[in-house]
């Protein structure tokens, strides 16, 4: 795909910018990219990308607009309560860029459809809410030798990594979740609204940056960060040999995902 004189105009900022130009601008417009969840991260993620010129954007959310979600999920707004998150996200997708093929999975992803659904992408973002979906989706990825992003929120911090194959999965880092009764939850503890969009518009720059072939990436390191006083850290870990996912002697061979939802509401 080419880019139009319309085109041009629109990413003109890209074009000119030094070490990106038209080439890194025409794999975009070719790329495929899966944004899983379409609430605090995906929404910047969504809009970010879409503005970008990233040609396909899929999205994959159960849910539906409610009011506790307007104080973060900014692609969504007050008209959208009661409406499919995916339908809300990929009318504004398309309002801000309507060249961008908007492909709506109106479903949460699971054991059953992961690698079917995330298969056929460049790049898939974990936009997700629950540590369940974060160990499917990087399970998935790693068997699938898909890159992707992965990133979470909570009070006031956040913290993301970015995986590519050969280098560390998030179980080289943490093998497995955290009991249940450990994790805070953004439901019983609350979240900063403001840091989702201060996250996923790192997340948004990662994937940017793979397609177009440009940077340093966050492989093989946790970046957190602690909005209260802007504190940000750069964690450098090694690939775990030993990881039971990634290593030299796997024994997760089969997608399974676990039973529990870390993140939803506690009884």
């Amino acid at each position: 795909m080419e880019l139009t004189s319309e085109q041009k105009r629109r990413y003109n900022r890209h074009l000119i910018l030094d070490g990106f130009g038209q080439d890194a601008q025409e794999k975009l417009l070719n790329a495929k990219v899966l944004i899983v969840g379409a609430g605090g991260l995906g929404s910047p993620i969504a809009l970010y990308l879409s503005a970008a010129g990233v040609g396909f954007i899929g999205l994959v959310d159960g849910d539906v607009v409610s009011l506790a979600n307007l104080q973060r999920q900014v692609i969504h707004f007050t008209s959208d309560i009661g409406r499919c998150k995916v339908d809300s996200a990929a009318e504004k997708i398309k309002a801000v860029n309507p060249n961008v093929t908007v492909i709506k999975h109106e479903i949460y992803l699971s054991e059953d459809n992961a690698m079917d659904i995330i298969r056929p992408y460049d790049f898939v973002i974990d936009g997700t809410d629950n540590f369940a979906s974060k160990y499917l989706i990087n399970d998935a990825c790693v068997m699938l030798g898909k890159p992707f992003s992965i990133g979470g929120i909570n009070r006031y911090s956040g913290q993301t990594m970015t995986y590519t194959p050969q280098n560390a999965c998030y179980r080289c880092l943490f093998p497995e979740p955290p009991a249940m009764a450990d994790v805070e939850t953004c439901a019983t503890v609350g979240v900063l609204g403001c840091i989702a969009g201060m996250l996923g518009t790192i997340q948004a720059t990662e994937c940017v940056k793979y397609l177009a072939g440009i940077g340093k990436l966050l492989t093989n390191t946790l970046l957190t960060f602690d909005s209260l006083t802007m504190q940000w850290q750069s964690i450098r870990f090694n690939k775990n040999h030993h990881c039971t996912l990634c290593g030299e002697y796997p024994t997760i061979t089969q997608l399974k995902e676990y039973a529990f939802k870390p993140c939803s509401k506690k009884k």
